[in-house]
């Protein structure tokens, strides 16, 4: 066993300490990130449904790729019709972005109303479980969270795209930060 490993560990590698380094830095920066689009969200949702734009416009692109390898017209047609669907929804996101973050705020709400009903399905399966009721609260939240955006809908759309996408950064964020500093424990402890 090497100085650089731990039993029932991944052995690191003398480079470690400057990954540290690194992991360190993008934690900060991922966690920073979180705090901006939390501070700015409806800058940062605009950000989004430019990025779900460029996304459609590229898949759109690669329908109209694949419609020239495909050998039957009723192939053909469809990849173009996918392409032409795809790439109008893109140039829509482009030019009027605020009306599609208002259809992604929709589709959030959708998600958040379907996560709701299967989580109290499944406490209702688990119920006799110890523990199972965080699954029911999970679930009420969700319920929630779904009431605020539709009952405020147009106006939610300002707010719930960015704010959920800082929030989903700040966890990653923090994960990532205790993760590091955890490996950088184990480092220490390892060539102690």
């Amino acid at each position: 066993m090497s100085a650089f490993s731990t039993p029932g560990s991944i052995p690191l590698s003398p480079r470690s300490p400057h990954a540290f380094g690194w992991s360190l830095t993008i934690a900060i920066l991922i966690i920073l990130a979180g705090f901006f689009s939390i501070l700015l969200p409806l800058v940062s949702g605009i950000a989004i449904a430019l990025m779900v734009g460029w996304f459609f416009v590229l898949v759109g692109t690669l329908h109209f790729l694949f419609a020239w390898k495909t050998h039957t017209t009723g192939g053909i047609l469809w990849e173009v019709l996918l392409g032409i669907l795809y790439l109008l929804g893109g140039l829509f996101l482009f030019f009027h972005p605020i009306a599609g973050l208002a259809s992604l705020t929709l589709f959030i709400g959708a998600y958040f109303l379907i996560k709701g009903v299967v989580q109290i399905i499944h406490f209702f399966q688990l119920q006799p479980r110890h523990g199972s009721g965080w699954l029911l609260f999970d679930g009420l939240i969700d319920f929630i969270l779904t009431l605020l955006i539709w009952w405020s809908w147009p106006q939610s759309s300002t707010w719930v795209a960015g704010t959920l996408f800082g929030i989903s950064l700040l966890f990653s964020g923090f994960s990532r930060l205790m993760l590091t500093l955890t490996a950088r424990r184990v480092l220490t402890a390892a060539t102690a």
